[in-house]
């Protein structure tokens, strides 16, 4: 798959949380190649902003050209995405990463696609792209539960999990599937390392397989300045050592390949 460069159009920007944006970006030569998982690496227009911003990928439409993503502003550069207005442009990369792997839930297996914070949004093209049935556990920090309606139109089941209790249980995914004693075939998550790192643990209690989705500060995004790195269980070809550069390996590992 090859990695593109261009600039996309901004076609919309809306707030729809609090600190949180939706973008859609009209990119069609990217759009045409990309899979849920994969993320893309923009560009900012401050020149005192060298690095680009990787951000995944939340919805992708072919046929439109169109890829739509969801950030939170933390810093100078999403803050400066936050602000652009439909017309504009943005020099993006992508598609870049490995993305899920849906074959993994064929017609007539259930998914588990777990996610936290900023890690949802991947979740929603995921659960349209699985052939199998999908069912969402998503935790979120209070009732400001952004994307949720439009999960619950595409997976068979969304359980929340809220830290304050305003909305679903009470604590974490993991406090959520205990309690819904939930089941799957396989697992797909995105999120914060404590979160993952829980959900490796409870997939390999199970015994289920689990797909995890790094969150990590990038530089390149390709592969080459290994600073985002993970832990292996085997040696990396590149590296030579027990590690895999989450940019270009990832960002989605196997939960038994990766120590978190």
């Amino acid at each position: 798959m090859a990695k593109l460069q261009c600039m996309a159009k901004v076609t919309a920007v809306t707030e729809i949380a609090e600190g949180i944006f939706s973008m859609w970006l009209l990119a069609p030569e990217i759009a045409c190649q990309a899979a849920p998982g994969q993320f893309i690496s923009l560009y900012c227009k401050n020149e005192d902003t060298l690095l680009p911003r990787p951000i995944s990928l939340c919805e992708i439409d072919p046929t439109e050209g169109t890829l739509r993503i969801v950030f939170r502003v933390v810093g100078a550069g999403t803050k400066e995405f936050s602000k652009r207005n439909p017309g504009e442009t943005i020099k993006i990369l992508g598609p870049l990463g490995n993305g899920f792997p849906t074959s993994q839930c064929p017609p007539g297996k259930t998914a588990i696609l777990i996610g936290g914070g900023i890690g949802i949004p991947p979740l929603l093209q995921l659960s349209k792209d699985i052939s199998g049935e999908a069912t969402v556990v998503v935790g979120y920090r209070n009732a400001d539960t952004f994307l949720r309606k439009e999960l619950e139109s595409t997976a068979r089941r969304v359980v929340v999990a809220t830290e304050d209790g305003s909305i679903g249980i009470r604590g974490n995914v993991i406090d959520a599937i205990r309690e819904e004693k939930l089941r799957g075939d396989v697992i797909y998550s995105c999120g914060p390392m404590p979160m993952l790192r829980g959900v490796k643990a409870w997939g390999e209690e199970e015994k289920i397989p689990a797909w995890l989705s790094l969150e990590e500060k990038m530089a390149c995004g390709i592969g080459a300045c290994l600073a985002c790195v993970c832990n292996s269980t085997e040696v990396d070809h590149h590296s030579m050592v027990h590690n895999k550069r989450i940019c270009k390996d990832g960002p989605v590992f196997l939960s038994t390949e990766i120590e978190l």
